[in-house]
């Protein structure tokens, strides 16, 4: 009884640790993201960056990557890394729009599937790495050229999506009524959210509920930080790691159906390069590449920041 309280105490201890860290570098990530918001708002005034619907559209343009970045910053926190999710991404919007094509597939079928995808990568990625104890790196490289070659064996020419369901949820918006900027011509130009966006910050607030406050968020900021202290303090390593990698084939998967809601069409050149977007938005959130330490809602920021950049570097 002495020793699981003891253990219980060292886990709350290592997380409290992790968690001083994490939140010295969430106020850095939020004050970079205030600092560039406010200069990008000055210098590119012309552009009306300072409006509400610019604002949102920053969110509204990178839901898909706050899915990816969140599975990255669960396996990074782990002490891993996963770097096939750009990969999941375009083999997931390929496969919806190959099945779009026939007419009697209905919209509705696309959800499963994107799931089934994203958790069949993370399945078999983290059995190699947490019970095979290959390197992620190689095990998730060679998951990025696999889904790359799937999407050429299903279709090497772009597939556009015309089903009336899913171009329905695509072009959706939520609109905040409080919210607004009068333009030149007097109408009203007024902030929304997507069903994307909508998505994204649910499983945004699951994911900071589940590593604050569940005994899998716990374990694996110690397994992040010390995989010899973790395994002493009665921890499963193994699952740990392989639960990690799971869940970030599923926020994979997720983020491959948000982002073919964002761009409908199966493209061979989707998804390339978004490993490393994601990436990189939880480092700059505050997500440590050497583990245990991260805060999802950091990786919340550093989306917001990524997405700041690509807007204003064209400008």
């Amino acid at each position: 009884m002495k020793e699981g309280r003891n253990t219980k105490l060292s886990l709350k201890s290592i997380k409290r640790k992790s968690l001083n860290n994490a939140e010295m570098l969430l106020l850095i990530t939020i004050s970079l993201f205030v600092i560039i918001y406010i200069i990008s708002a000055i210098v590119f005034s012309e552009s009306n960056f300072a409006k509400y619907s610019v604002f949102f559209n920053l969110l509204n343009n990178k839901a898909y990557l706050l899915l990816l970045a969140l599975g990255l910053t669960i396996v990074l926190i782990s002490g891993s890394i996963d770097i096939s999710v750009g990969g999941v991404t375009g083999l997931v919007s390929m496969v919806i729009a190959t099945m779009l094509l026939n007419n009697n597939v209905s919209a509705i079928w696309t959800i499963p599937t994107a799931l089934c995808i994203g958790l069949a990568f993370g399945f078999v990625q983290g059995y190699l790495v947490a019970y095979m104890e290959i390197q992620p790196f190689i095990v998730t490289l060679a998951g990025m050229y696999f889904a790359r070659g799937m999407i050429s064996v299903i279709n090497a020419k772009s597939v556009p999506i015309t089903n009336e369901m899913f171009m329905g949820w695509s072009g959706a918006k939520l609109y905040i009524p409080f919210l607004y900027n009068v333009r030149k011509n007097g109408t009203l130009d007024v902030a929304y959210l997507t069903p994307a966006s909508i998505v994204a910050i649910i499983v945004l607030i699951i994911v900071i509920i589940m590593l604050k406050k569940t005994k899998f968020g716990r374990s694996l900021y110690a397994v992040g930080g010390s995989p010899q202290s973790a395994h002493l303090m009665g921890i499963d390593v193994k699952r740990t790691k392989f639960r990690a990698h799971l869940l970030c084939g599923l926020l994979a998967g997720i983020g491959g159906f948000l982002y073919t809601l964002f761009a409908p069409s199966g493209n061979p050149g989707n998804g390339y390069g978004y490993e490393i977007d994601a990436i990189s938005s939880s480092v700059i959130g505050g997500v440590m590449l050497s583990g245990g330490v991260g805060l999802p809602i950091g990786t919340f920021f550093g989306v917001l920041i990524n997405s700041i950049i690509e807007r204003v570097v064209p400008l």
